[in-house]
């Protein structure tokens, strides 16, 4: 029997009445309104932004425990927050959706170090004369989690590796793992909740989170105050170290031979590294090759740019964890539109809801289109396979059907040879993905489109004149 929210929501006060002492239960439950149970799914009406904070910040674990008592351990919680001070114009209140949190511990717990390390110099560093307790932050962002990492194409291996690590860090294939991809593809995102996971999954472990310029700041001021040896006993001793942006090494030799230790350290002791660079160890200049060797022991994983459907659900889930409510097409329009980087994806929706916020502006198609041409018309827009296709048809006046189509028309082929030859030369695609876009062909077809073009660009002037300007369209 499918019980309501009223039933639900009324057994879990009997619960926390019980727990908490009456005046916080007046003050904190008993204004709170139960508005409708969906697929294990509580939502609840509180009064205020500040109302929401605070139990989020106090009495979360209550909650959370006793909705998995009435409901299950599928049981989530999601609240309905009245905004102070705006109304609709029938005179209803204003209010915004969050979802609960739910943000574990990350702190990490003391750890025992030689008291040694804390001098000037260690005498003989097998003995050990005193211990003492040393507590440190892994500088994780609880937002960073797998929950807010929307799993797709471009980032399915990546994402399998860091779950793997997760649940066994140290103890799988993956070490290190390398993840690299262009800036703003989650790299960062991905390595810190993969060391979310491994706080969640085992507390005692030691984990570390750490920019490769923070790095290289502390190494240098390790040799000004004459204290290197700290600094190598602190990193030998975390159990998951997180290094970001590795590609800032380059060139700095004395910070790669530190870091070349700790690594070997860390490695042969059963540690987990985690490793992100804008580009693959192949193209890293300036790296010793026995770093670079090393960062190839475990798994390179790439990050690709999402696609479409990618980007849809990375747009809703950031909507619905910022309790902004967007219409379906306002939702298609950005991820069609927007198709770079998933930085920029989330800064064109922030810049939405602020915008509708601060102006008081409905969200709709035209205000979308209003952001887009500020945000990203501006700069250098990606070039796509969509987009070639697009801008050819239409300059030689074609239908983009009869492009994708099977015709066998001489005007029509040589525009599908023309898209072909564009998207190969202006885009990341592989053969057989451009072909699979601009009429099915395979890769075959595709690499004999770009050699017709390429034999027309050198024989016929009038050809070439025409490539040229297309080129220039394409890259406006």
């Amino acid at each position: 029997m499918k019980r309501s929210h009223h039933d639900v929501w009324s057994n879990c006060l009997q619960i926390i009445k019980d727990i908490i002492p009456a005046v916080s239960f007046k003050t904190w439950f008993e204004p709170i309104t139960p508005l409708k149970l969906e697929n294990n799914v509580l939502t609840i009406q509180v009064p205020s932004p500040f109302f929401y904070e605070y139990l989020e910040e106090q009495y979360i674990d209550i909650l959370r425990k006793t909705l998995r008592r009435e409901i299950g351990s599928e049981a989530k919680l999601e609240y309905n927050v009245v905004m102070e001070n705006s109304t609709f114009s029938n005179g209803k209140p204003y209010t915004v959706k969050y979802p609960s949190r739910n943000k574990a511990e990350l702190s990490n717990k003391p750890v025992q170090v030689p008291l040694e390390v804390t001098q000037s110099s260690i005498k003989n560093p097998f003995i050990i004369p005193g211990i003492k307790k040393v507590h440190f932050d892994p500088r994780l962002n609880p937002d960073y989690n797998f929950n807010n990492f929307i799993e797709g194409e471009c980032n399915r291996l990546a994402r399998s590796a860091g779950l793997a690590i997760g649940e066994s860090p140290g103890k799988t294939a993956f070490n290190p793992l390398m993840v690299y991809g262009d800036p703003g593809l989650g790299k960062t995102h991905l390595a810190q909740a993969i060391g979310i996971l491994v706080k969640e999954k085992h507390p005692d472990k030691v984990v570390l989170y750490v920019n490769a310029n923070k790095f290289q700041t502390q190494f240098v001021e390790s040799i000004r105050n004459n204290n290197r040896n700290d600094f190598l006993h602190f990193y030998q001793m975390i159990d998951l170290l997180i290094l970001d942006d590795v590609q800032e090494f380059a060139g700095k030799e004395k910070t790669q031979d530190t870091f070349f230790h700790i690594f070997n350290h860390l490695h042969q002791s059963g540690k987990q590294l985690i490793l992100t660079c804008d580009r693959p160890p192949v193209e890293l200049q300036g790296m010793e090759q026995r770093l670079l060797s090393r960062f190839k022991w475990g798994l390179l994983a790439d990050l690709q740019r999402p696609d479409y459907e990618t980007r849809l659900a990375i747009l809703k889930n950031k909507a619905y964890n910022d309790g902004i409510d967007l219409p379906s097409d306002v939702f298609e329009y950005l991820a069609e539109n927007v198709s770079n980087n998933v930085r920029e994806l989330e800064a064109v929706l922030i810049s939405l809801y602020a915008q509708s916020t601060l102006n008081r502006k409905e969200i709709t198609l035209e205000l979308a289109r209003e952001i887009i041409d500020k945000l990203v018309s501006s700069s250098k827009k990606e070039i796509t396979i969509d987009y070639i296709q697009k801008v050819v048809c239409d300059y030689y006046k074609i239908p983009l059907e009869l492009m994708q189509g099977k015709t066998r028309k001489r005007e029509i082929v040589q525009a599908r040879q023309v898209s072909m030859f564009f998207s190969k030369s202006l885009t990341k695609s592989s053969l057989a993905n451009i072909g699979a876009n601009i009429g099915g062909k395979d890769h075959a077809t595709v690499l004999h489109a770009c050699k017709t073009v390429n034999n027309l660009i050198e024989t016929d002037k009038h050809f070439r004149n025409q490539i040229s300007e297309l080129e220039k369209k394409l890259k406006v």
